[in-house]
């Protein structure tokens, strides 16, 4: 008698095509969760310059109770760097209204903008608004 052991090729087959449809649904998951992930850093960074902002505006000697400089401080330029260098890898310039107002965006891996303004607002960009508003996200 012949008795063989060990799996047939069809049974093999069979185990590896599960695994593989297995490993695609954990692996759409993973890539969604990545890029919430990515979208926060970016948010956390936005809600620094939106923090950081008044700092300056308060507290800069030279340009007290005016934006004019910002762009160019560390407490800009430390964020923008950061959200520069994430997967996306974009911040917009910032847009002053004058030298009270500003506003900046964020592009999210989502397709949507995110947006912090003077006023203190921090959310998703309203179609067109920071540049054309003249330095606020909604209006």
């Amino acid at each position: 008698m012949n008795k063989s052991r060990g799996f047939t090729i069809i049974e093999l087959i069979v185990v590896i095509a599960i695994i593989a449809v297995l490993a695609a649904i954990v692996l759409v998951n993973v890539t969604g969760y990545i890029n919430k992930g990515k979208d926060a850093a970016i948010k956390g960074n936005m809600a620094t310059i939106l923090t950081n902002s008044a700092i300056y505006y308060d507290s800069d000697a030279t340009n007290k109770g005016s934006y004019t400089s910002f762009s160019g401080n560390v407490f800009y330029t430390a964020p923008a760097t950061a959200i520069a260098n994430s997967d996306k890898g974009s911040v917009a310039p910032i847009y002053f209204g004058n030298a009270s107002t500003f506003c900046v965006t964020a592009p999210l891996n989502d397709g949507t903008t995110y947006c912090v303004d003077s006023t203190g607002y921090k959310g998703l960009l309203v179609s067109g608004k920071c540049a054309a508003a003249g330095g606020t996200c909604t209006s």
